[in-house]
C-alpha cells in the first residue's frame, strides 16, 4: 500500500504536469500559428488535412507535451526534495 509521503508526490507531480501540458498546449499552438501562419490541425486525423500536416503536428505537440512534462516534474522533484530532504522513492529507483 502507498504511504503518504508516495501519495502525497504523486499528487504534486500530477498537478504539475497537468498543468504543464495547459500552458504547453497553448504555447506550442500558439508558436504553430506564427510559425506556419495559420491554425493548428482540429483534427490531424482527418483525411481532409494534409499528411506533411498532420504528422508534424503530431511531432511538434508529443515532444513538446513530453518535454514539459519531464520540465515540470523535475521542478516538483526539487521542491519535493527541499522540503523533505530527499528525492521521492519513484525517482531513487526504490520501487
Amino acid at each position: 500500500m502507498a504511504d503518504k509521503g508516495d501519495i502525497g508526490w504523486r499528487v504534486m507531480a500530477g498537478a504539475a504536469a497537468f498543468a504543464s501540458g495547459f500552458v504547453a498546449k497553448k504555447a506550442i499552438t500558439l508558436a504553430w500559428k506564427k510559425g506556419t501562419g495559420k491554425e493548428p490541425p482540429v483534427n490531424p486525423e482527418s483525411p481532409d488535412v494534409a499528411l506533411s500536416e498532420a504528422i508534424a503536428w503530431a511531432v511538434v505537440m508529443g515532444v513538446g507535451m513530453e518535454v514539459a512534462r519531464l520540465l515540470a516534474t523535475r521542478a516538483a522533484a526539487r521542491q519535493w526534495a527541499k522540503g523533505t530532504g530527499e528525492l521521492p522513492a519513484q525517482l531513487r529507483g526504490e520501487l
